[in-house]
């Protein structure tokens, strides 16, 4: 999903400031839907994007994931992948019941 901000556009005689529209990085955009890939198969990112994705470091995550916090992961070789359907799930999971107030169990 896109965020609309605010950049300075020096180019210009006012020097007003422009609404601007960030771009997802183009890895990201599979975390915008949970239909599958060309394969048929849904789609994984790897925890470089994931950490990218919710702005956390890939340490994080893993100390996350080893205190059992974290998004379910699949191994790949010697690498983890996420389900982009169950990073969606764990996030619906951290969401506030109430405003101010963590969701149960945490």
């Amino acid at each position: 999903m896109p965020v609309s901000g605010l950049s300075s556009d020096a180019g210009t005689e006012s020097g007003r400031l422009a609404r601007t529209r960030a771009v997802r990085p183009a890895h990201l955009t599979g975390m915008d839907g949970t239909a599958p890939t060309l394969s048929g198969l849904a789609p994984l990112i790897s925890i470089e994007e994931l950490s990218e994705y919710l702005n956390v470091p890939t340490r994080t995550l893993y100390d996350w994931r080893l205190a059992g916090r974290g998004p379910r992961a699949v191994h790949v070789g010697r690498q983890l992948r996420y389900f982009v359907t169950d990073v969606n799930e764990w996030l619906e999971q951290q969401r506030e019941d109430l405003t101010g107030r963590a969701p149960e169990g945490r």
